[in-house]
């Protein structure tokens, strides 16, 4: 089916993502012609190509879109859907771009997209069919540790990236040295970094503690703790999943998870890693004991909650169903989930939205650590590490000496232990979404009525603009 005769959601959520930029700028004070700039993307390629399976020749579609090299490399993840298009990937990558910009990460925009779905393909086959897929966004270095560097996104992970990188290397390239830059998501053993799987779940954590702990921000439903806050997350994926099990950690109770053929229910709080192996087992989240099984189509607007968690995909709320959704706040996991419309309709009944260009950028930025790691060949907290257990040991016995007694074994484990990658890469990705929110919130108080994703994107488009002023544009 040819672009142009697809179902037109994915142009609705390129239209939402221009919309939102159009409604930033108006607060912004820019060169004529730069606004319109900074919402285009540069270029998006398309390729078609061919791999021998099960006797025969298929063919396969893809495409990269750069929204903007203003600094460079851009960066941004590859995802695998039977309904992926152009308009989808192009509004994706603006994203991309914007995101990077709010958190401060030194990456420039960019998404792809193959229209494929994976369950469709053994995996032997998958294999084929995303190095081939390599070769054909190396032979226009769309994929390249300094030009372009993807990522996992939905229906791809470690797998691939490792994948990628094994048939980037293989191709080889002029940057033999960095090779193992050209993507990330990685899997540990191959260059990968530790956190990078959990990476969007706990940003997305980090950023509801943020707004929680913000004093200019609106309690939720009266509350300013997750303690006893109810959350129903949609989409139960790698970015669900997650989100679910770390809010569930700050105590709140997880009373729903809608998946794209069931969902489930129970005010009491469901058991995160039961329905996870529920799932595994049985392939559906659907029939989990002790909960309500309802239609998906009716998951959204089954039960009230504090939270509503969209894990999916684009234009999960929308206008048709924007009146009969009941929650206070709305953290948006996926990206594009609330359409320009129903963001409308949302705010009129006072429903606040923590946006997509600052909750999901958590992948972003850890995937910018194994990136500086990879192109530094030096693993987080290799140098420091030796020093901070001297340093612990230090402070644990000037304790003990100014009280005259010895600490509990615990204490002391935990003031002299080893910090490890993870430690690092938590600590980093933490700092980095607290001062990300205190931005956006000193935008807010800056822009008369402007919404979170307004002052978000305000903040983001006027960082590229300074970009854009720099080298003469």
């Amino acid at each position: 089916m040819r672009t142009n005769e697809r179902p037109m959601s994915q142009q609705d959520f390129l239209n939402s993502v221009q919309h939102f930029i159009d409604t930033a700028t108006r607060h912004l004070d820019l060169p004529e012609g730069l606004a319109e700039r900074i919402a285009q993307c540069n270029s998006t390629y398309s390729v078609r190509f061919g791999v021998k399976l099960r006797g025969r020749i298929y063919s396969f579609e893809g495409w990269r879109s750069v929204h903007s090299e203003h600094i460079e490399p851009v960066k941004g993840g590859i995802r695998y859907a039977p309904d992926s298009d152009q308009e989808e990937v192009e509004a994706l990558a603006s994203l991309m771009s914007l995101k990077c910009a709010l958190v401060n990460v030194p990456f420039g925009g960019s998404k792809g997209a193959l229209r494929i779905n994976p369950a469709d393909w053994s995996e032997d086959e998958l294999e084929k069919i995303t190095r081939r897929f390599t070769q054909e966004l190396a032979r226009r270095d769309l994929i390249h540790p300094g030009r372009n560097v993807p990522a996992p996104d939905m229906g791809t992970g470690e797998r691939e990236m490792a994948w990628m990188a094994d048939e980037y290397r293989r191709i080889g390239s002029s940057d033999a040295m960095n090779q193992n830059a050209c993507v990330t998501g990685k899997p540990v053993a191959r260059g990968g970094i530790e956190g990078r799987v959990e990476a969007t779940g706990r940003g997305l954590q980090y950023a509801v503690r943020s707004y929680l702990a913000h004093p200019q921000t609106a309690p939720v439903n009266g509350k300013k703790s997750l303690k006893d806050m109810t959350v129903v997350v949609q989409g139960f994926g790698n970015v669900g999943y997650h989100a679910a099990k770390f809010l569930a950690e700050d105590g709140a109770r997880i009373v729903g998870i809608v998946e794209h053929d069931q969902a489930i229910f129970d005010e009491n709080g469901l058991d995160i890693e039961a329905v996870a192996q529920h799932r595994a087992t049985t392939g559906s989240v659907g029939g989990f004991a002790g909960a309500q099984t309802v239609p998906s189509a009716e998951g959204l607007t089954h039960m009230a909650a504090d939270i509503l968690i969209p894990a999916a995909k684009e234009n999960a709320i929308t206008a048709e169903n924007c009146e009969e959704v009941h929650y206070h706040l709305i953290v948006e996991a996926a990206n594009g989930p609330v359409t320009a419309q129903a963001e409308d309709c949302l705010n009129r009944r006072g429903i606040v939205v923590l946006p997509d260009l600052y909750v999901n950028a958590g992948g972003v930025v850890v995937s910018y650590f194994e990136w500086v790691k990879n192109i530094t060949h030096l693993p987080f907290g290799l140098m420091d590490k030796r020093q901070k257990i001297s340093s612990g040991t230090a402070v644990v016995s000037a304790l003990e000496e100014i009280a005259g007694r010895p600490l509990q074994e615990r204490q002391r484990a935990e003031i002299a232990r080893e910090t490890g990658e993870i430690d690092v890469v938590r600590s980093g990705l933490e700092e980095i979404m607290v001062r990300a929110f205190d931005d956006i919130m000193r935008s807010k108080s800056e822009l008369k009525d402007a919404t979170l994703r307004t002052a978000a994107y305000a903040v983001t488009i006027s960082r590229i603009a300074e970009y854009y002023r720099a080298i003469g544009l």
